[in-house]
């Protein structure tokens, strides 16, 4: 799995984010590309500390634990998953400045590559540095992959 913290990695996701149109339409999902964009930085900040997330209860953290290592495998996630409340963008966004702060969230995230301890995932849990770059490649890629980019 590729992963955020590689330079080849971050230079192909901002090669695809900068090949986005604002015209674009999803191969599936509710969201438009604006809204794609804005959703993106979510994961992001929140390993980065920026956006605190609600942690769940017992039983949801339970769930939450079985479906961990699929967040930074190689399989391929499915089309259409349920994402928790903080990350749904439903309202209008300015595709220029979305695709502009993602830019910068991924700079952020990848300058910290060197980084070995990382806070806990609210609803997950422990990643290691390794983990948390694949699993930020791999949703990247996932919604890149839904506007065909």
């Amino acid at each position: 799995m590729k992963s955020l913290f590689s330079d080849d990695a971050v230079s192909e996701i901002r090669t695809r984010i900068e090949l986005l149109q604002e015209t674009q339409n999803p191969k599936w999902g509710k969201m438009n590309v604006s809204q794609m964009l804005a959703h993106c930085k979510f994961p992001l900040q929140v390993a980065l500390g920026e956006l605190a997330l609600e942690k769940p209860n017992v039983f949801k953290r339970i769930l939450f634990s079985m479906f961990k290592s699929s967040l930074y495998n190689d399989k391929p996630w499915k089309q259409n998953l349920p994402t928790t409340k903080e990350f749904v963008v439903s309202s209008d966004k300015n595709f220029n400045k979305g695709r502009t702060d993602l830019l910068e969230e991924i700079e952020k995230f990848h300058a910290k590559k060197e980084q070995t301890e990382w806070p806990p995932h609210p609803m997950f849990g422990e990643f290691t540095q390794e983990q948390w770059g694949q699993m930020q490649y791999k949703h990247l890629d996932h919604h890149l992959k839904q506007f065909g980019a």
